[in-house]
């Protein structure tokens, strides 16, 4: 299987805590004004990978977690889902996904769903100019959650990842 990706970055710090290398995809249907990335927009943008070869090039890094980012990633979610389950079965790493689309647009989708069930925190909504906040972290508007991937997924509704960067602080 392929996912279009526009560019794998490494070792970023924008798309989450820590370290992280960074899937961008190419495709994505929500086009909201503004975006950061509109050249992602279009999946011919991209340039096709297969699934093994990113999730070799992911795995090959021992310091880094994951995000997969876009473009929107749940545009091609049968690829990231194959992606994300061969980097949770052959490593301890965490993935974080962004995505245009809302947890509750997601759990409606079986495809969208599968993904989401393979990741560890969703970052979700739309990104709306006017709610355009640079105090945030790991997202560009008020209106996008950060959420705990499975515990909403396992209730159906939303559950907020809780992220302390200074545990030994609380």
């Amino acid at each position: 299987m392929h996912i279009y990706v526009l560019k794998i970055v490494e070792s970023t710090t924008v798309d989450g805590p820590g370290f992280r290398n960074s899937v961008y995809c190419a495709g994505c249907e929500n086009k909201c004004p503004g975006c950061h990335n509109p050249q992602s927009w279009d999946m011919m943008a991209g340039t096709p990978m297969l699934v093994e070869d990113i999730a070799t090039k992911l795995l090959d890094d021992d310091l880094c977690n994951v995000s997969f980012s876009g473009g929107d990633p749940m545009f091609q979610a049968k690829g990231f889902a194959q992606l994300a389950r061969i980097i949770k079965a052959k490593s301890n790493k965490t993935i974080w996904c962004y995505s245009g689309y809302t947890l509750e647009e997601i759990l409606s989708d079986p495809d969208k769903k599968d993904l989401l069930a393979n990741v560890d925190v969703l970052v979700d909504g739309r990104y709306v100019e006017a709610l355009r906040d640079t105090d945030l972290l790991f997202r560009g508007s008020s209106n996008q959650r950060i959420l705990d991937a499975q515990m909403s997924l396992k209730t159906g509704k939303p559950v907020e990842f809780n992220y302390n960067p200074f545990p030994n602080l609380s």
